[in-house]
């Protein structure tokens, strides 16, 4: 018999793996490039999403680079309609070119962090102890469509994901006060957090511990009190800055949207079966995680008990859990670690068919979001061209449609209208609000699938306020139609004032 050739390949690909295991500074890259990777292309992937609000950033970003202060209209108050204060003057460098270049901005600013981030994710999984099967807990990332999706949406949420993530990494990777001063300034941009910020903040730090079973107690020691005071006081600070420049501690929106207990409960539990936290319900496990681990992993509670308590939220993909996603998948690392393969397993195959089933839920139709926003914006800046006191209740592509002054029904950046009783949608406007501001144009968003009808006053529109303003007497003499957008599920009507009622 002939005799077997020899593959060249196999002894060159082993010959690469030692090399890499032989070199710290070759694994580092590698791992690090990995981590890198599994953010950077599903961000990609959902580049064209975004949300209605993070204009309403980009607009106050606008105005800072156009020298008219931190307000949303021109001439108008200082309001404070931006929950992560300051993040417009992050993005006013970039902001020249209106609203729309701003958020672009955000966009690239939010992608870029959180893939240096994940990289860094990936240093603190490869670092962590334990048989080489953790690397599997990165899939958690990668299959992440709220990590991908807020990453790129162009709101303060991919930096506060990339500050979580490396607060997290950096604790496990002995690097404390930097882990702690990160956790601190995550939650500075997002007040739910806090809590969750405080225990990353607290936990012991894993250089003490001599191995992944210990179970040493938290010492309150100078250090630990170091650690508490970094992740403390960058929220402190802006609570203070809030409450002298704005009279309260807390930010508009929260005035503007107050939560719903129940409501705010079936988010959190929503989110925790579909993003991937299921994967931490490893009972028999938590005692032999070492004493950072078993903070880490009741942080994640913590925070989902946070964002019950603070009536969930309207926007799609579980944004308000995605900055503890990474903090997630690296407990899921040292569980893995610690827990019965087949366990390990079964909970991964759970936690990836949660997040397989929001991609296929919603992944299509948020990937067209941008587009749409602008196709609408390009629709209508025409017809609202003569506008010079717009008012609606999305006001995030109208503020990039037009300069005019804006009435936010919604009260997000608007105190007035914020301390009215309800939500943002279904808020009791007065009815002589419109014209007490001078409102010489009406933006409405129809229910879907509704038609336009004649009169405009009989159409059903989409949101409580909106049903109510078509209600007030005598609107529909003083108001007719301009124009409506065809844009798939955007379908707006704006109104303007008749000439002899202006």
């Amino acid at each position: 018999m002939p005799e077997a050739t020899p593959d060249p390949i196999a002894p060159r690909a082993g010959a690469i793996a030692t090399a890499i295991a032989a070199s710290p500074a070759r694994r580092l890259a590698l791992v690090a490039a990995l981590g890198a990777l599994t953010a950077l292309l599903p961000a990609l992937v959902f580049r064209a999403f975004t949300v209605d609000d993070a204009l309403i950033s980009a607009r106050y970003a606008a105005h800072v680079a156009a020298g008219h202060g931190y307000r949303f209209n021109v001439g108008g108050p200082s309001t404070d309609g931006v929950t992560p204060l300051g993040f417009p003057y992050l993005l006013a460098p970039f902001a020249a070119g209106g609203p729309l270049a701003a958020l672009a901005a955000a966009k690239v600013l939010g992608v870029t962090a959180w893939t240096f981030a994940s990289a860094l994710l990936a240093v603190a999984v490869d670092r962590t102890p334990g048989r080489a099967l953790r690397f599997s807990a990165l899939l958690l990332v990668a299959a992440s469509a709220p990590l991908a999706a807020w990453s790129i949406a162009g709101m303060e949420t991919g930096l506060v994901i990339a500050l979580a993530a490396s607060a997290v990494s950096l604790r496990r990777l002995h690097c404390p006060h930097l882990g702690a001063a990160a956790a601190g300034l995550a939650a500075a941009l997002r007040p739910e957090l806090i809590p969750w910020a405080l225990l990353i903040a607290a936990a012991p730090d894993p250089a003490t511990l001599a191995s992944s079973s210990t179970r040493g107690p938290i010492v309150l020691d100078r250090r630990f009190f170091a650690r508490l005071a970094l992740g403390a006081l960058p929220p402190l600070a802006v609570m203070l800055t809030r409450a002298v420049i704005f009279g309260h501690p807390v930010p508009l929106a929260v005035l503007a949207k107050p939560s719903f207990a129940a409501l705010g409960a079936k988010y959190a539990l929503a989110c925790f079966l579909l993003t991937g936290p299921v994967a931490l319900l490893a009972p028999f496990a938590f005692r032999r995680l070492d004493a950072f681990g078993r903070v880490l992993l009741l942080s994640i509670p913590v925070h989902f008990i946070a964002v019950a308590l603070a009536g969930g939220d309207w926007m799609p993909l579980s944004r308000l859990v995605a900055p503890v996603l990474p903090a997630s998948a690296l407990c899921v690392a040292q569980l893995i670690a610690v827990a019965d393969a087949r366990a390990t397993a079964a909970r991964l195959v759970l936690a990836l068919a949660g997040q397989v089933f929001q991609i296929v839920r919603v992944g299509p139709s948020a990937i067209h979001v941008g587009d749409d926003r602008r196709a609408l914006i390009d629709e209508l800046r025409a017809p609202l061209a003569e506008a010079r006191v717009v008012a609606a209740l999305d006001i995030g592509w109208l503020g990039a449609a037009t300069d005019a002054t804006i009435v936010d029904l919604a009260g997000l950046t608007d105190p007035a209208i914020a301390v009215l009783p309800g939500g943002h949608t279904s808020k009791p406007i007065p009815v002589g609000l419109l014209d007490a501001r001078k409102v010489d144009t009406l933006v409405l968003l129809l229910k879907e699938g509704e038609p336009l009808v004649e009169p405009w006053t009989d159409a059903f529109f989409a949101r409580i306020v909106e049903l109510r303003l078509a209600s007030i007497p005598h609107i529909g003499e003083e108001l007719q139609v301009v124009a409506q957008s065809r844009t798939p599920h955007l379908r707006y009507v704006v109104l303007r004032r008749r000439a002899n009622q202006l």
